[in-house]
């Protein structure tokens, strides 16, 4: 399993309950070959009394997972034969080489009736052979399809002479924290093992990478479980476990599977491209505290401020600008940089779309056709880090014209105008957002070419009072916002 945070290994569990024991023995597969119940409205929120009917009818969809690879020679030496130690040649597992195959185990589940597996990427990544070993004993080879290392998904073939059993994917916009939830894996080694729990959060961000939106369960997750499935009480996979947070390495209750539409999503675009493809905006962002918002005119701090416009990128050839605060995109509301860059990723790669924005505390909509993303390309998904700094006059920082040293000392190009950040005051209002070598290059929306400009800017009369000032800074090449208390 794959390890997050203190000690992550994949795997969520969860339990199903049926409205009633009658309503699960009534409860029919949608279609022929298909386990889930994809017809019957199940309550999800209420356990059944047990869960040996629904796990005996999806265990044919669930397989073991076992791979093997090949190690090259790290040193230690291969026993000649005819030596005393020849018998540690085998010990060791290495040939005459000294090369060696080191193997794991892991889980996975069926979605289609002529073999198409899911499982993690860290399950079968490296590998030169998978095999797959289904509830009946039966072992096929398996060929690796595709994979995505951003989500951890891998697509798996299996060649079969009769249809396969296969289970269908939930909606898992639709899963509630605390619905039920069931999960079928191979923890360490044990095949066919079920588990159950419920739902004990959604939208989890585990750090483990730039897509993260788990679904947590407490459900008994252990090493060996990652890339199976976790059901709903309808037989449908609600997710595919792939990490647990344990200070022992063990489950202590902190599971997390990856949602089933974002799920569906890749191993649909991996099957038709042998890849994944995603949105891309072309631009960098930053989220907002409650400063910017009021400086913006809003009420709640959802939104985005577009901090830098990728040249060449799909946003460049659109009417942004660097300073808009983005509220919606494509009609879904924006509530963070991470939600912004899941939205991206998942919109119809040509696509044209809507964009709602502020922007001089006017909203307007800009539409713009969304690009693919490259692999190498980070996008919106890198948001600056403000850091300390500022001093003196009304700002509390002192403030100076960008000369030819200033520039070469702070990196500034020649292309950005505006005042030098000289000194800050470790009391004054701007400690902890400006700091020196800055370039103030706008205030309260207005361009600061020079300290003139920026000494008017701070006038008493020229903001409203007791109003928080808002100063777009150049920093290190990066655009970024602040609102300060201004002594005025």
């Amino acid at each position: 399993m794959k390890r997050v945070a203190m000690s992550a290994l994949t795997g969520v569990a969860g339990a199903i309950l049926l409205a009633s024991p009658a309503a699960a023995q009534r409860s029919q597969p949608a279609e022929a070959g298909s386990l889930s119940d994809t017809v019957s409205r199940i309550d999800q929120q209420r356990a059944p009394d047990s869960f040996s009917s629904l796990a005996r009818r999806l265990m044919p969809s669930v397989v073991n997972i076992t791979t093997s690879q090949t190690v090259a020679p790290d040193g230690m030496p291969e026993f000649p034969n005819g030596s005393p130690l020849e018998r540690f040649n085998e010990f060791f597992g290495r040939d005459p080489e000294g090369f060696r195959r080191e193997g794991s185990l892991g889980s996975g589940f069926v979605i289609s009736a002529d073999g198409v597996i899911i499982t993690n990427n860290h399950v079968i990544e490296n590998a030169d052979e998978i095999n797959v070993v289904f509830a009946s004993g039966r072992t096929l080879q398996a060929e690796l399809v595709g994979t995505d290392v951003e989500t951890d998904v891998a697509v798996l073939k299996v060649v079969s002479d009769s249809p396969l059993p296969f289970v269908e994917f939930a909606d898992s916009d639709e899963a509630e924290v605390g619905d039920w939830v069931m999960a079928i894996g191979n923890p360490f080694g044990f095949g066919g093992s079920v588990s159950a729990g419920i739902i004990s959060a959604r939208n989890r961000d585990i750090q483990s990478g730039r897509y993260d939106d788990f679904i947590q369960t407490d459900a008994a997750i252990n090493r060996g479980n990652s890339g199976g499935p976790l059901f709903n009480l309808n037989g449908e996979v609600i997710g595919v476990n792939t990490a647990i947070i344990s200070p022992t390495g063990g489950s202590v209750g902190l599971g997390f599977s990856i949602p089933a539409n974002l799920v569906k999503q890749v191993s649909s675009q991996i099957l038709e491209y042998g890849k994944p493809r995603r949105g891309w905006f072309g631009v960098n962002v930053q989220g907002i505290d409650a400063g910017l918002a009021d400086a913006y005119g809003l009420q709640d701090e959802k939104g985005v401020i577009v901090t830098n416009i990728e040249e060449g990128g799909p946003a460049a050839e659109a009417d942004f600008e660097v300073g808009d605060l983005l509220l919606t995109f494509d009609g879904k509301m924006i509530e963070n940089v991470r939600g912004l860059t899941r939205i991206v990723a998942e919109t119809e790669i040509g696509k044209r779309v809507a964009v709602d924005l502020i922007r001089d505390r006017k909203r307007r909509t800009v539409r713009f056709e969304v690009g693919e993303l490259a692999s190498n390309n980070e996008s919106e998904t890198r948001e600056p880090l403000p850091e300390n700094a500022l001093a003196q006059n009304p700002l509390g920082a002192e403030l100076k014209s960008i000369d030819d040293d200033a520039r070469r000392r702070y990196g500034i190009a020649r292309n950005v105008e505006g005042v030098l950040v000289n000194s800050v005051a470790a009391n004054g209002p701007s400690f902890g957002k400006l700091r020196k070598g800055d370039v103030i290059i706008e205030m309260g929306f207005e361009r600061i070419a020079s300290l003139q400009d920026a000494y008017e800017a701070l006038e008493p009369g020229n903001a409203p009072a007791g109003a928080p000032l808002l100063v777009r800074v150049s920093r290190a090449g990066q655009t970024m916002f602040f609102t300060i208390d201004t002594e005025r």
